[in-house]
């Protein structure tokens, strides 16, 4: 991969541009993606960043907008779910359809797991892929994620359970 990818915050003007990732992505991100449907709206996007906004001021979320170098829209990689308690954040990922297969959310991964290392108190990342979203897969496996093993009826998906792989990033001792 060629171009410099970066994450920063999401801002009010990336909403247009976030929408169209989305809509350009539904069939990559449907199956996994509870939040990508057919009727995701400008308003949905908009809404979503201001969400990613007031979790970034209360600190319940850290979701960043994945960008390149001069500053084109990729996707978006961040922390949520987040237990104080034990020190322990879920990391999502996606990357529009036109962006997939040039290592965009492994180099996301690894900048969201380097910024909660050096930003938070967190000590555990758990990335959770679907058993049949390999390419989910293969991107914690590059980006250094240990892989820990198989969850039954782990996520729900479009109204079904599904198992799902867990993988681990955790500070060093």
């Amino acid at each position: 991969m060629a171009e410099t990818i970066r994450i920063r915050p999401y801002q009010e003007p990336d909403a247009p541009e976030l929408y169209a990732a989305v809509r350009e992505s539904l069939v990559e991100l449907t199956p996994w993606m509870p939040w990508a449907h057919p009727e995701y709206t400008l308003a949905d996007a908009a809404s979503w960043i201001t969400t990613t906004q007031s979790g970034h001021a209360d600190g319940s979320m850290y979701d960043f907008a994945i960008v390149t170098g001069d500053g084109r829209f990729l996707g978006g990689c961040g922390l949520n779910q987040i237990s104080r308690f034990n020190a322990v954040a879920n990391l999502g990922y996606w990357v529009r359809a036109s962006a997939m297969g040039r290592g965009v959310a492994v180099k996301a991964v690894k900048l969201v797991s380097e910024w909660a290392l050096r930003n938070t108190d967190l000590n555990r990342l758990e990335i959770l892929a679907a058993v049949g979203n390999l390419r989910s897969q293969r991107v914690a496996e590059k980006a250094g994620a240990l892989r820990e093993g198989l969850l039954r009826k782990r996520l729900m998906l479009r109204g079904h359970t599904t198992d799902a792989v867990l993988f681990s990033i955790c500070r060093p001792d």
